[in-house]
């Protein structure tokens, strides 16, 4: 007898004929994180089994709590004696130290066990029934007890560990999350992986304008997505010379709107050159004003590239609730500017006139500004002990 780990799939198992794919991802991934432990693991179509040091095991759990693509944890007393005798007894044990009402689930992948699921319930209910204070209770019982019988061995839990649910990560390919020092844009990036979506990140800088302060505020919210996501990489714009023009020579009621479009435009080269099939961002349908339709609109209007909006239909409280169950929230709330809150205008336009847009854009040759900012990305690698930054 042991304690090994079962991991119950979840959502993939609609995948049908690419569920074997999603399968090997997701152990994949289980193997990346776990890293630092030693363990085996064994998976099948239904079912994957870790088989850990048990001294490991609550170390083990708290990361695959973060592990998009599980539904449920379980911590297993494995026994390859399927005698009714073990299974009894070993029901028991777990059982012996609970207080109030219990019920006893078995499911048996091994169809050729000469007991049934009912009477194998009923016995091992019985047993304990006899021998401990517990009551029945089969709609809403404090502990359910589960017992999986399968052709190598018998697996006994009880309440089981709830899962983040999702898809593995990278099974949907890779996005790139433009990344501000604020509350939405890291939950949309939490959103994004959990639907197997790996990331990259892409902050746009402003020095001197914004702080060396409001760099590791991103790098920090970028680490702290890392724990759902695998192998990401920061990619740092600097913007200054793009923003300072156009403050200095347009239409500063258009300055967010005009702004947006060029980050959208090195986006969109980044996004290519790093091979990402999609561009994410935090914005909310309406939470502020370059974020109505409209401008939405007008600002889409120079890529054809996806963009993804996992919060176009949240509200606030909603984003900072989700904000603060992935501990993003504190450090997103540290009053360093990034460089979408300096050179606000105090009008900014609400409802934009893309005539009016590209009649200002005309004005000035932005190509080798778009370039040069291109070519002197620096790239922060999150998984090192040691950030460090080179050219792209």
């Amino acid at each position: 007898m042991r304690k090994v780990i079962l991991i119950k799939y979840g959502e993939l198992t609609t995948k049908k004929d690419n569920r074997n794919f999603f399968i090997k991802t997701l152990k994949k991934n289980i193997f990346d994180k776990l890293s630092s432990f030693s363990f085996e693991i064994k998976d099948d179509y239904y079912r994957m089994f870790i088989y850990p040091n048990e001294e490991d095991i609550d170390s083990i759990i708290g990361v695959l709590k973060n592990i998009f693509g599980i539904h449920e944890i379980n911590v297993c007393l494995m026994s390859d004696d399927l005698s009714v005798n073990n299974i009894k007894n070993l029901s028991l044990g777990l059982m012996k130290d609970k207080e109030g009402t219990f019920k006893v689930e078995t499911n048996r992948s091994d169809k050729s066990y000469p007991i049934k699921s009912m009477d194998m319930s009923r016995d091992v209910g019985a047993h304990i029934l006899k021998n401990t204070n517990l009551k029945v209770d089969v709609h809403n019982p404090l502990t359910k007890l589960n017992i999986e019988i399968r052709h190598e061995a018998v697996y006994i839990y009880e309440n089981s560990i709830k899962g983040l649910g999702g898809y593995p990560v990278s099974t949907l390919g890779r996005a790139l999350l433009m990344l501000s020092g604020g509350i939405d844009s890291p939950v949309a990036g939490y959103l994004t992986i959990k639907r197997g979506v790996e990331l990259y990140y892409l902050y746009f800088e402003s020095r001197p304008h914004t702080s060396i302060e409001a760099r590791n505020k991103v790098i920090n919210l970028a680490k702290k997505l890392e724990k759902y996501n695998s192998n990401g990489k920061l990619l740092v714009v600097n913007f200054t010379k793009i923003q300072e023009t156009i403050y200095k020579n347009l239409d500063t009621d258009y300055l967010i709107t005009i702004m947006r479009r060029m980050m959208y435009r090195i986006a969109e080269k980044l996004a290519r050159k790093n091979k990402c099939l999609a561009i994410v961002n935090g914005e909310s349908v309406g939470q502020v004003a370059s974020q109505t339709l409209s401008s939405i609109l007008a600002v889409n209007n120079v890529t054809n590239y996806p963009i993804l909006r996992p919060l176009c239909s949240f509200d606030k409280l909603d984003i900072i609730e989700i904000s603060k169950k992935i501990d993003t929230y504190d450090i997103s709330i540290l009053p360093y500017e990034d460089c979408c809150t300096i050179f606000v205008p105090r009008h900014p336009v609400i409802n934009p006139n893309l005539k009016h847009i590209l009649e200002e854009e005309s004005k000035i040759n932005f190509e080798p500004l778009l370039e040069e900012a291109i070519n002197n990305v620096e790239i922060v690698n999150l998984n090192e002990k040691e950030k460090y930054t080179d050219l792209l």
